[in-house]
């Protein structure tokens, strides 16, 4: 299941790319639009910011804009930024130990298509596949 927190980071993200206008764009201002918390967009942009998705500043002027342009952007990286990797049993996360039972596993497959399915759809949606042109 998707939380809140990778659900969120997409919205804002979108709204970012809409809004761009070269500068920063005040939180505040996103809140208002999304009708998310102020608090807890901090929350949010602050793991974007240290994970290369968008950069900060503060003071007058100050918001936050998107690091890349938004084709640039698969949401199967942001969702991954935020929830962890797609993995839907602990054998196949990335970094897991090889399974002893891999061999004999008649589920595997199962779980390896699944991850392959998760995997392609949310990397084959960009962020600008959700940026509307004109509001």
């Amino acid at each position: 299941m998707i939380s809140t927190r990778g659900r969120y980071a997409i919205r804002v993200m979108i709204d970012l790319a809409e809004h761009d206008t070269g500068g920063y764009i005040p939180l505040k201002d996103v809140s208002a639009r999304q009708g998310i918390s102020k608090k807890y967009l901090e929350i949010i942009v602050k793991d974007l910011v240290s994970g290369g998705f968008l950069t900060g500043a503060s003071g007058k002027g100050g918001g936050y804009r998107l690091c890349r342009k938004p084709e640039e952007y698969p949401i199967g990286e942001i969702l991954e930024r935020m929830e962890g990797p797609f993995a839907t049993v602990a054998c196949l996360a990335r970094g897991a130990a090889p399974c002893p039972r891999a061999a004999e596993c008649e589920t595997l497959p199962l779980w390896t298509e699944f991850d392959r399915l998760t995997h392609d759809f949310f990397y084959s949606r960009y962020l600008s596949d959700f940026v509307r042109k004109e509001r």
